[in-house]
């Protein structure tokens, strides 16, 4: 009965989806619980820190100029032991083009991506990435939801598999600076990190290099290399 639910919701999709346009997708949609929503509630770019929301969910946020923000919270089953299920977080932001068959193509900026996967039964540390992935969805439907009477939005996934509907929270959306935003780190862009939970993620800012704090043991320790260099020279 599951998978004819299923089945049916990707044949209306698939009928509806000729109806809806650019125009239909523009704002800030989120799954039931309504917890994740793309913005700086997600993530944070100038800390470089993923932030947990309270429930886990799915969200995007289109603009009408073709950009888009997207932010995963999902718990990840643990077949060998289904007491120590994992979690993951993702973000991404890019450009969207709709084809003329309806097809949604999703292009992130790659060096922005960002993934945390905590394994808590497994590790005392979660591991942090950064993330890129190209999206494709065969069609969208933006209607109105006759149970919750807000618009709703259903995509069909590459594999016609239909997501988690989503619904309307926030028009215009609710979306952190489209242009990439992370261009000091480039440089960094194959690192990966392992980091506590709850732990603040940050790259080297600028208000690092005011802190005398700082200067002061980058002395003491330019200062003891110097030594050592002497005596060993």
């Amino acid at each position: 009965m599951l998978h004819a639910g299923y089945f049916l919701l990707g044949l209306i999709a698939t009928t509806v989806s000729a109806a809806s346009n650019v125009a239909d997708l523009v704002g800030t949609w989120s799954t039931k619980s309504r917890s994740v929503i793309t913005g700086p509630g997600f993530y944070d770019p100038i800390n470089d820190q993923l932030l947990e929301p309270n429930l886990t969910g799915i969200s995007y946020s289109f603009t009408s100029t073709g950009h888009y923000e997207e932010a995963y919270y999902r718990a990840l089953s643990n077949p060998t032991n289904p007491e120590c299920p994992r979690g993951i977080m993702q973000w991404q932001h890019g450009t969207y083009t709709v084809d003329q068959d309806g097809t949604l193509l999703l292009r992130p900026i790659e060096v922005d991506g960002r993934q945390l996967l905590s394994d808590p039964c497994s590790y005392d540390k979660g591991v942090y990435t950064r993330y890129n992935q190209t999206e494709k969805f065969n069609s969208f439907t933006v209607s109105v939801d006759p149970y919750h009477n807000v618009r709703r939005l259903d995509l069909q996934r590459f594999d016609d598999s239909i997501m988690h509907p989503m619904y309307l929270v926030y028009q215009p959306p609710e979306m952190l600076p489209t242009d990439a935003l992370n261009l000091a780190s480039h440089r960094d862009s194959k690192k990966k990190r392992h980091v506590a939970r709850g732990e603040t993620l940050r790259w080297f800012r600028q208000e690092d290099l005011l802190n005398p704090n700082r200067w002061l043991w980058l002395g003491l320790f330019m200062t003891a290399v110097g030594g050592f260099t002497f005596i060993y020279s």
